[in-house]
């Protein structure tokens, strides 16, 4: 997984005074957790746009006055209007143990079902995985190349090498839906939809 460099200030105050004149200044108040205890800090609000307005997920490299520290995105809010940053939560993780983390599913491939008309309808586009942090993946590859029309993509038949992913095998991925414009896919044409040639034959004797 790629990782994220930021560097920020620790915070001495918390308190909502301080908080508001941080971001007044146009700073993030920032927290960790995962440590013996949390880590308050701040920084710069351009300095998350390359962790934040992305489709892939990263894992974060934390300086903070010469020290670094290793976390992932946990949380983070928006202001209901502007949709500037007020405020996010990390996690810190440490190599050799395990940590649960969303991972966004990239759709690839180029299903049958909707050449045929089909609608892809993407269920679950944030799965829950579980891995060491050096088996995190920036995504999670989902193909729909095999997919026809009524058929779904469950998360049991997606690769799961050196990580495991939080749901049912049986949790859908996506399913091509029909329409209004589909039509049936050659292959799956029923018998009773191709002309018989003994039906012919038999109508001709009988005239």
């Amino acid at each position: 997984m790629k990782s994220v460099s930021i560097q920020g200030s620790k915070r001495e105050s918390v308190g909502k005074k301080a908080t508001k004149a941080l971001r007044n200044a146009g700073l993030v108040p920032c927290v960790v957790y995962g440590g013996d205890e949390p880590l308050h800090f701040s920084a710069p609000e351009l300095a998350f746009k390359n962790l934040v307005y992305t489709p892939d997920a990263h894992t974060v490299e934390i300086e903070l006055d010469g020290v670094t520290v290793q976390a992932i995105l946990q949380d983070i809010q928006f202001h209901p209007v502007t949709d500037r940053i007020l405020h996010i939560d990390f996690y810190q993780i440490f190599e050799g143990k395990e940590v649960t983390m969303n991972i966004p599913v990239h759709f690839t491939g180029n299903s049958k079902g909707v050449r045929n008309g089909g609608v892809l309808r993407k269920t679950n586009r944030v799965l829950r995985v579980k891995a060491l942090p050096k088996d995190l993946p920036d995504f999670l590859e989902a193909d729909i190349t095999e997919l026809k029309i009524g058929s779904k993509l469950y998360i049991g038949e997606l690769p799961q090498e050196n990580l495991t992913l939080m749901h049912p095998d049986n949790t859908v991925v996506c399913q091509v839906r029909t329409s209004r414009t589909a039509v049936v896919d050659d292959e799956d044409e029923d018998e009773d939809d191709v002309p018989s040639t003994e039906t012919d034959d038999a109508a001709a004797v009988a005239e």
